[in-house]
């Protein structure tokens, strides 16, 4: 499951629409909301969308709800998958790279905080990264 479609279903626009109505903190707002909800289910993956890190009640919602698994990548990795997506409204700007690296020094100590496995992706394709990750989450879930 993926918060941003989720929040894009629930309301009926793309994210950057809810981004030019709302603003980033009605966007947050909303994030919040759908992540206490997706939280509550059992047995589903979550991918977050990278800002839903930012909200101290939003990290206490996933340390406490589930497993996390922060998947990291490099600046330049980021930016190679984000380019060329229309759908990142905090990317529209006139140096997305250096946007990206003014995120990254914000988010990352907040994932490391709530995450219970890191791994590091780099440009590893998605099959490859769920062989990898398998015997790790096995692995934790044994020690809890």
């Amino acid at each position: 499951m993926d918060l941003d479609h989720e929040l894009e279903a629930r309301c009926g626009v793309r994210v950057p629409v809810i981004f030019e109505i709302e603003g980033e903190a009605g966007f947050r707002r909303r994030e919040s909301a759908a992540l206490e909800e997706c939280t509550q289910r059992r047995n589903i993956i979550l991918a977050t969308g990278g800002g839903a890190i930012l909200a101290p009640e939003n990290r206490q919602l996933l340390h406490e709800r589930g497993i996390v698994v922060y998947l990291r990548a490099s600046v330049d990795e980021l930016f190679r998958r984000t380019c060329r997506d229309r759908n990142r409204p905090l990317l529209a700007t006139a140096d997305p790279r250096g946007t990206l690296r003014d995120l990254m020094t914000k988010r990352e100590p907040l994932y490391k905080e709530v995450a219970d496995l890191v791994v590091e992706t780099g440009s590893m394709p998605i099959h490859t990264l769920v062989k990898a990750l398998l015997p790790q989450l096995q692995a934790f879930e044994k020690r809890i």
